[in-house]
This record gives C-alpha cells, structure tokens and sequence, in this order.
C-alpha cells in the first residue's frame, strides 16, 4: 500500500515563508516523478512544481523565483521551501508521486491528502 502524507502548511502572513514535506512509503521513491499541486478555493487543481528521478525541475510561472521544489530519497520526502507567499498562494497543497521517473501525467499515480495553506494579506 502506498501512502504519502504531507505536513508543514498553516496560517502565514504575506510574505512570509513556509516548508512543506510530502512522506512517502510503500514505494522506491527514487524512480519516481513527484510533483506539487495546488487547489485554491473554487479553482482546480493545478500543477505548481514538479522534480523528476534525476531532479530536473519546473515551476509554474506564478511560482518561480519564489518556490523550490526538492527531493531526499533516503528519506522518502518531497519538499516544497514557499518564500514570498501572497494571498493568491492560498489554497489546499497536494503532493503526487507516479510510477514513471519523468511524466506526472502517467496513470499509475499516487497523492497525498493534502495540507490547507492560508496566506493572509
């Protein structure tokens, strides 16, 4: 059984910082692309960072320069380091893991249960 929990979100002001942490278990972390998502309120989920098995990055323009995305695979954990947080940064933070070291888009797939971010401005 896969599992990934993420923690580290809150209640922050604008321009503050934040550091997300997604746990993974029941899978090899290493071959695996993992990405952050985000739903704000009323909106979709949108991809906003994702790290490939060889830790190539991308980043959703609203979110470069501010966020960083990085991966430990000894300990099986995703990262999100959130800097210069808006109010528009609001929104419930996903992490997913698939089964492929490069495509997020691949059918086997994995998410977490999502940590609730609030910026307030």
């Amino acid at each position: 059984q896969v599992h990934l929990v993420e923690s580290g979100g809150g209640l922050v002001q604008a321009g503050g910082s934040l550091n997300l942490s997604c746990v993974a278990s029941g899978i090899v972390f290493t071959f695996n692309a993992l990405g952050w998502y985000r739903q704000a309120p009323g909106q979709q989920r949108e991809l906003i960072a994702s790290i490939g098995a060889l830790s190539s990055t991308n980043y959703t323009d609203s979110v470069k320069g501010r966020f960083t995305i990085s991966r430990d695979n000894n300990k099986n954990t995703l990262y999100l380091r959130m800097n210069s947080l808006k109010s528009e940064d609001t929104g419930v933070y996903y992490c997913k893991a698939v089964g492929d070291p490069f495509d997020l888009n691949y059918d086997l797939a994995w998410w977490g249960q999502g940590t609730q971010v609030t910026v307030s401005s």
